[in-house]
């Protein structure tokens, strides 16, 4: 296997590792203290501008057209500046990507260079709810079909970009009848649309300058162009882009552990107690090298991940391996590297809080790690007949 990068996938990396260090490292800590609305969606505008919200859409709709390798590496660098911006670019291809891959010409036409060239500020990817969190199967909003509309009711929890979203991929019940799973549909909901209501933000841990939201659906009507896919056949939309979305945050989660142990080797290197430099310690090595080790591990599963995607293979089982991994040893390395920088770390004078509160819920989102060692092990049980 061939592990040298394209000029392409090296030009994306390195305009995505200039944009983190330039525009978003110096503004992560605000972000994170005030939430300041404009200018994190000033930065998502920049991003559009470059191309990075639809690294992987055909650039016939306005997207860049790198593909997956490209998409990770730039989530990567992105997130090493500031994790709530990596977590908006990274679900707002998510849902660029659901459109190109199901939609009809018409919906790709109308909503994909929106998404692309920042006139939407985000996407948002509505599936969760308060009743069904892992078990997406078995969710209860509904669309009633209604002439030549839909209408939808119900509620979705933990939406991301809810508020400046300016589309939302809606899963709902189409038929009551079917077996779980069997008679669900996806559309496309416009924001602004009369019945979409956006809930109130939640207080989270961290990636605080990315809001997430309950959204409710009250007789919602929605064109039944809008449907996206055949209907009732809607859920192995949502199972197959997740796959697609567990790339993105494993990706993430690279990133902010990278960012966390380069912080600490370089305080390492400067700090003394005892009369010596900590980077003299063996145990403080030994721990530094089990963790790169662990994160170039991480970033090998993610590469394999996309690749397979990229070659049109059965990639799912090798996506939900390099999110849980990455996850759990992007979360470990973030904490070993608070660690090492003892009670500073501690403090919101350095970032390694941030990183720490920023990276716990990469083992949550995008599916639980638990959910993960499912998809995993049912593979390797299906494998063995």
């Amino acid at each position: 296997m061939d592990f040298a990068l394209t000029e392409e996938q090296m030009m994306v990396q390195e305009a995505a590792r200039e944009f983190a260090s330039r525009e978003l490292k110096p503004i992560a800590k605000e972000l994170d203290e005030t939430g300041n609305r404009a200018l994190f969606l000033a930065k998502l505008k920049q991003l559009a501008e470059l191309g990075f919200m639809g690294i992987n859409i055909d650039p016939t709709f306005g997207g860049t057209g790198a593909g997956s390798i490209a998409f990770s590496l730039a989530i990567t660098e992105l997130a090493r500046g500031c994790a709530s911006t990596a977590t908006t670019t990274s679900v707002t291809n998510m849902v660029a990507e659901v459109i190109q891959t199901v939609g009809n010409n018409e919906q790709k036409a109308a909503y994909l260079p929106k998404l692309c060239n920042g006139e939407y500020s985000a996407g948002a990817f509505c599936l969760t709810e308060p009743g069904s969190g892992s078990d997406a199967a078995a969710m209860r909003t509904r669309a009633v079909k209604d002439g030549d509309s839909y209408v939808l009711n119900g509620n979705k929890l933990f939406i991301s970009s809810a508020e400046y979203a300016g589309i939302f991929i809606v899963w709902a019940v189409t038929n009551t009848e079917a077996s779980k799973g069997k008679g669900i549909s996806c559309f496309l909901v416009e924001a602004g649309t009369p019945g979409l209501v956006i809930g109130r933000a939640e207080d989270k841990m961290g990636q605080k300058a990315t809001v997430t939201n309950e959204v409710a659906f009250d007789h919602c009507r929605v064109p039944a162009c809008n449907l996206l896919g055949e209907v009732d056949r809607g859920f192995r939309i949502a199972a197959a882009e997740l796959a697609g979305g567990r790339i993105g945050i494993g990706s993430l989660a690279l990133g902010i552990g990278l960012e966390a142990l380069d912080r600490a080797r370089l305080y390492l290197q400067e700090r003394e107690q005892f009369g010596r430099k900590l980077a003299e310690f063996q145990g403080l090595q030994w721990q530094l090298a089990d963790k790169y080790t662990d994160l170039e591990a991480a970033r090998l599963l993610l590469m394999q991940a996309a690749w397979q995607k990229d070659a049109g293979m059965h990639f799912g089982p090798a996506a939900s391996m390099a999110k849980l991994y990455a996850s759990e040893k992007a979360n470990s390395a973030c904490y070993i590297a608070q660690q090492m920088h003892g009670g500073a770390g501690y403090t919101k004078e350095l970032p390694l809080e941030r990183m720490v509160r920023d990276i716990r819920i990469t083992t949550i989102y995008e599916g639980t790690s638990e959910i993960q060692r499912m998809i995993i092990a049912r593979e390797l049980m299906n494998a063995v007949s």
